[in-house]
This record gives structure tokens, sequence and C-alpha cells, in this order.
């Protein structure tokens, strides 16, 4: 049945078919077919447009039209599918999650985490997990549940790397710019993890400028939409 809402539109003509729209559709909603990125579905797009802010071309937009309601058992359907969020490289193959992290292609090509117990990876310092960056994180993975997460700025693996280190053993990283990025998309990812992950801790890694603030609030902000009270602790790296 079709109602009035916000659904992703892409130009044909302005889509040059890149694929980096991909990775940020956490519901698999995009694929690329004869070389243009379209909508599988209207029932696996939500309508809040993650993957706005990463199309080089500005080919995707918001449009309110009459539409397939959004449908959670479809988009789990299609994740179990495609074993998560379409890729950007289709064709890059990894190994199952738990058995290591890709040897090549695309970064977000395969998510993968450490065995429970075994946060340390031969040349990843502890990466306990794969994809970290926040856009390109599947909030369904099941590494989610149960999982305590480190959500750090991106600078801060530079101002103060051994400290994140250790911040991250255990953890499931998450990494981002509040101030650069797209914060609101940020937190409609984070909240899902909060909804759907069973989360048992945050850390948010931040530095101690004012514009890295707005991480903290990201994550409050998400706590709110997921309706969640996950217990936070932060932590703040001096620029000097």
């Amino acid at each position: 049945m079709k109602e009035k809402r916000l659904i992703v539109h892409i130009d044909q003509e302005l889509c040059n078919g890149c694929g980096e729209c991909l990775p940020s559709c956490a519901e698999g909603a995009i694929e690329i077919r004869d070389g243009k990125a379209r909508l599988v579905a209207e029932n696996l797009c939500d309508g809040l447009g993650a993957c706005l802010g990463t199309c080089p071309q500005d080919a995707i937009k918001l449009t309110e039209r009459p539409a397939d309601a959004f449908d959670e058992a479809a988009v789990a359907e299609r994740l179990k599918s495609t074993s998560g969020p379409v890729d950007c490289c289709p064709s890059a193959h990894g190994p199952t999650p738990g058995e290591g992290p890709p040897s090549g292609g695309c970064p977000g090509a395969t998510a993968w985490a450490a065995p429970a117990g075994d946060a340390a990876r031969s040349g990843r310092d502890g990466l306990g997990n794969w994809p970290i960056q926040l856009h390109l994180i599947n909030p369904r993975a099941s590494y989610f549940e149960g999982a305590e997460l480190l959500v750090a700025a991106d600078c801060t693996a530079f101002a103060a790397p051994t400290r994140l280190k250790e911040l991250g053993r255990g953890r499931v990283t998450l990494i981002g710019c509040p101030k650069l990025d797209d914060a609101p998309a940020y937190v409609a990812k984070l909240a899902e993890i909060l909804r759907h992950g069973d989360v048992r801790s945050i850390t948010v890694a931040l530095m101690e400028v004012p514009c890295c603030r707005g991480l903290a609030q990201i994550v409050s902000q998400a706590q709110q939409q997921a309706e969640t009270n996950v217990p936070v602790a932060t932590e703040v790296v001096a620029t000097t």
C-alpha cells in the first residue's frame, strides 16, 4: 500500500555509477545496475537519507511522494541475502566474520569481527572489527550484540594512538568527525545500532577542541532516538 513519505530519488542523468553511496545505505536499498545506482525497492528505503552526502555528483535527493511503506522485515531478508549492506565493490571477496580481515578489494567490502576473547590481530594493533568508519558500518552486524562501543573522533587516533589502542581493546570501534561529516546520518546510524544491538556501554573519545564536543552530542541524540540509556564515559584527548 502506498503512503506519502520521504524516499530517495536518484537522478540517472547525473549518476556516474561510482558506488560511493552503497556503503552508507544500511538497508541495502541501492545497487549498481547497468552502470547506474538504482533503488532496489521502495520498501527497502527508510527515507533517512544517509546516502545523500556521499554522492560526488549530487545525484541523490530525498523526495516526498507516494511510495510503498518502509518494511523492516523486507530489509532483514535483503541483508540476509546480501550478507549486509550492498558493497561498492561487489567483485571483492573476503573471509567470513571472525576469520580475519579482507586481503584486497574495497576496504568496506567485508565486515569482520575478532572472535570473542581475541582482540589482538597480527599487524592490526588490537583492532577488533572492520569497517570502523561510521558511514560504512552495518548497524545490524552481529558483533553489536552485547557489545561495548568506542565512538572516537578520528583525530584522536593520531593525537593519542597508544591510549586509543588501549580503549579499543574488547570494544567495537566506530570513528567519525562531528564537524566535517554528516552528523544527522551518524545519529541515525548509532540509534539503529542501539535499538537492535543490546549495547552495554559507550566510550566517547574526543579532542579537547570545542567542535569535537559534537561527538558526545551525536551519541546523546542517538540515545534519545533509540529510547535507550546506555552508560556513557567520555575520554578527552589533549592537543598538546
